[in-house]
């Protein structure tokens, strides 16, 4: 398990759930998820976490910003607890409160292509594409500093 999925585990039970998620597979019941609400006070953030058998499966974030925006963030559920409906009940739970506490407000959000057909069902429009890249640090990097806007004229 992960860190997050660590620590998420360890700071569940001081939570109360707001409700149980059951997922059907026609008339079977398969698995059954509780959705808990938590607020970071370190860094604003709110969030709700998917527990199954007292163990985080889940979680997702949101972020109260100037000029009436709410920022989606973070989205996450366990590789073996995919395919599942956790996702989309984590998503369903954040969306109903924003649209019940934050009216009038702009929700955007940063996604990846598989998250995209739900934003997209849910009104959100698309932007420009944004691409990850990565690269090692090392002691004996050949990549040149450069001061910030040393070469800059002053009407920059």
């Amino acid at each position: 398990m992960s860190l997050s999925g660590q620590f998420f585990s360890a700071i569940a039970p001081l939570f109360r759930p707001i409700h149980d998620m059951y997922i059907y597979n026609h008339t079977r019941r398969l698995q059954v998820h509780t959705i808990t609400p938590f607020r970071t006070h370190a860094q604003g953030l709110e969030g709700w976490l998917a527990i199954v058998d007292g163990l985080t499966v889940g979680h997702i974030f949101m972020q109260q910003e100037p000029d009436r925006r709410i920022k989606f963030l973070d989205a996450w559920v366990h590789p073996d607890y995919r395919r599942q409906g956790i996702f989309r009940s984590l998503w369903e739970t954040r969306w109903g409160y924003v649209r019940t506490t934050y009216p009038d407000h702009i929700v955007y959000a940063w996604c990846l292509p598989k998250s995209l057909p739900l934003l997209l069902e849910k009104g959100f429009t698309a932007g420009e594409v944004c691409t990850y890249v990565e690269r090692s640090v090392t002691p004996s990097d050949d990549t040149q500093l450069r001061i910030p806007f040393s070469d800059c004229p002053i009407t920059c």
